[in-house]
């Protein structure tokens, strides 16, 4: 079969290799996945770089979110066991941890349901406890971990605000539901934040950028506000001045999504059936903005590194590959 393989840590674009190499095996309490489609996160760039807290043994496929095929033929949304993830034509996952793919979506759109919803869901909910009627700010809003968030935002009737980095990003942020757009090349985000909540601040933050981002958001975390630390996209890891949480009265919160999985998975499937009902109430849908076959995935992987991709980039080894489309497919 075909995979991407990493033998060297570097930048995607230079570290992946496709080969043809053999088809995994399955070891006790795990299943043999056809990969449908294969979602990109921002993980898979870090650990090609040998930046992730988890370092699977070299050489490894990247890919930690799928919608597979069992070969009984069930769609499912699986996290692959590395190294063999889902960046190839075939990947192994543990079978407890296997859910149901919604009817509601394609392939694509379900591979890119899992990681980034789930985060959204329990940093919104489980951590700060958003309410109807309350500010969402979210960083990085046209991204694949923003999107998600503004829209399960939007889902909880909450007033979304959302930042971006670029005029076409914007756009999207706009397209997504976002009650407010700020362009943080062309405005002053404190400022507009400021502005659009009559100087209150926002009652919750959504940070996956760190950096700049989340000192802009101790200057716009509104009286009892909530900053959830999602990740760092920025590269710059912030260091909190507790003193100004205490004088400003907010909440600090921390999100490691992956630990549910140990410390309580039973509410991973009940977030999972609450994603499935939002889907097929049409209230969430995946951003899938790009759909490229396997032989595009090392690119596709390096333009998500650069920060220039909005919405989710999925990989699906069934799609032709073409010149005329550049390895990529509407």
């Amino acid at each position: 079969m075909q995979a991407w393989q990493v033998h060297q840590n570097g930048e995607p674009s230079e570290a992946m290799r496709l080969e043809e190499v053999q088809q995994p095996t399955p070891g006790d309490g795990q299943v043999l996945l056809k990969v449908r489609a294969a979602n990109i996160n921002f993980p898979d760039v870090l650990m090609c770089r040998g930046h992730y807290q988890v370092r699977p043994p070299l050489p490894f496929t990247p890919g930690v979110e799928i919608c597979g095929e069992t070969e009984d033929g069930r769609r499912v949304i699986a996290n692959p066991a590395l190294p063999y993830g889902g960046f190839a034509e075939y990947a192994v996952a543990d079978a407890a941890g296997l859910l149901p793919a919604p009817e509601s979506l394609d392939d694509a759109e379900t591979a890119a349901l899992h990681i980034g919803y789930q985060t959204g869901w329990f940093g919104l909910h489980r951590r700060a406890h958003l309410e109807a009627g309350e500010t969402l700010l979210v960083h990085a809003a046209a991204g694949g971990v923003g999107s998600a968030a503004v829209q399960l935002g939007k889902a909880a009737g909450a007033t979304v605000i959302g930042v971006v980095g670029g005029a076409d990003k914007a756009v999207v942020a706009r397209e997504l539901g976002c009650d407010v757009v700020i362009d943080r090349r062309t405005e002053d985000v404190v400022a507009a934040v400021k502005e659009a909540t009559g100087g209150r601040g926002a009652d919750v933050i959504y940070d996956p950028v760190g950096g700049d981002a989340y000192t802009q958001s101790t200057k716009v975390v509104a009286f009892e506000g909530r900053i959830v630390v999602v990740g760092f996209a920025s590269g710059t890891i912030p260091s909190p001045s507790l003193n100004h949480a205490l004088v400003k009265n907010y909440s600090i919160l921390g999100l490691h999504w992956g630990l549910y999985a140990t410390k309580n998975p039973k509410l991973i499937l009940h977030c999972h059936e609450q994603l499935t009902d939002l889907a097929a109430r049409g209230v969430i849908k995946p951003l899938v903005s790009e759909r490229v076959p396997l032989s595009g995935a090392a690119a596709a992987v390096q333009r998500v590194a650069d920060g220039v991709t909005t919405g989710r980039v999925t990989i699906l080894p069934s799609l032709e590959d073409t010149s005329s489309e550049n390895g990529a497919a509407a």
